[in-house]
């Protein structure tokens, strides 16, 4: 049983968030999805007097692959909320017409004019622990490689499809958000074989320490990235290029980058209610792998479009 969606925090926990989160790019090519779903700080109620600052929130997030990305948010009391027990699995999280499972999700908001409804299902090979880290916080990946199903309206326009699309579904938790972190998740289809992936973390640990990690999906196998050494990461151009060595002794070198107008700014909440902070997210990124056996053999990996990349700091 995937047990890596369970329930972390405790709804008397008074400073904490814990979010589920999905990003599917349309098997159409015509943009992504982003949905996340978040519990925060419940046992003071979110945030009250901050803007944005509901215990439990539903976002979505539509990448069109031309124009600019559009985010709906919306709050609501914990009171509605029907959370799993902690460490119960299987997992679930429903507040009115929103729900995630271990294998499924949907949604139903009303925001600013604007109607958004979905209901997808999803299946996958490939789940591990990105970054565990006690009471500070976790990053989870119970879906790496999924492959999404069923329908996404927005405003009368409609997405379907068997598959739909693909991409990850993440579970990640913390005392605080990290001052700084790098991530990305890209999806590599491969014709006639098994699609591979990379996610790929890092982000600013206490006393001067920098925490880097990445896992690399291949061919049915996982090869955790050691040794992985940063070439560049610019957030004025949009870029993260590492490489680094698996333990299957496989030279990886990467480059995730993406480019305007996919970007989407917008402003985190932090756990102690003292304002918020800016995260950007493309989750139309593209990405380069380059894997080299110990023989000297040669294989590259390529998206346009499949892949996410996000910067904070």
């Amino acid at each position: 049983m995937n047990t890596l969606n369970e329930v972390f925090s405790s709804l008397s926990t008074r400073r904490r968030y814990e979010v589920w989160f999905l990003r599917l790019g349309l098997i159409d090519g015509s943009g992504a999805w982003w949905f996340r779903y978040l519990l925060f700080n419940p046992g003071q109620t979110g945030c009250p007097k901050c803007v944005g600052g509901s215990p439990v929130q539903v976002w979505a997030t539509w990448f069109p692959a031309m124009g600019e990305p559009q985010s709906y948010i919306q709050g609501f009391p914990l009171e509605r909320l029907e959370l799993s027990q902690r460490g119960q699995a299987p997992f679930h999280l429903r507040i009115g017409r929103n729900g995630i499972e271990e294998n499924s999700c949907r949604g139903a908001l009303e925001v600013d004019g604007h109607s958004l409804s979905w209901d997808l299902q999803y299946q996958s090979t490939a789940r591990f622990t990105l970054s565990n880290k006690g009471w500070i916080g976790f990053s989870r990946t119970p879906h790496s490689d999924a492959v999404f199903s069923g329908e996404i309206n927005l405003d009368g326009r409609r997405f379907a499809g068997d598959p739909l699309g693909f991409g990850v579904q993440g579970h990640n938790c913390g005392y605080r958000h990290r001052t700084f972190w790098t991530w990305a998740h890209a999806y590599f289809s491969r014709v006639g074989k098994p699609a591979s992936t990379l996610e790929a973390l890092t982000y600013e640990m206490p006393f001067g320490l920098i925490f880097r990690r990445a896992v690399l999906w291949h061919d049915g196998i996982q090869h955790v990235v050691r040794n992985l050494r940063e070439t560049g990461n610019s957030r004025e151009q949009r870029r993260w290029d590492f490489r680094g060595v698996t333990q299957n002794a496989v030279r990886i070198t990467a480059s995730i980058t993406g480019a305007d107008p996919n970007w989407h700014r917008i402003p985190y909440l932090k756990t102690d209610c003292s304002g918020t902070f800016d995260v950007m997210n493309n989750s139309l990124a593209s990405a380069n792998v380059v894997l080299e056996s110990a023989g000297g053999e040669k294989e590259t990996l390529q998206t346009s479009g499949g892949a996410v990349l996000e910067m904070v700091g």
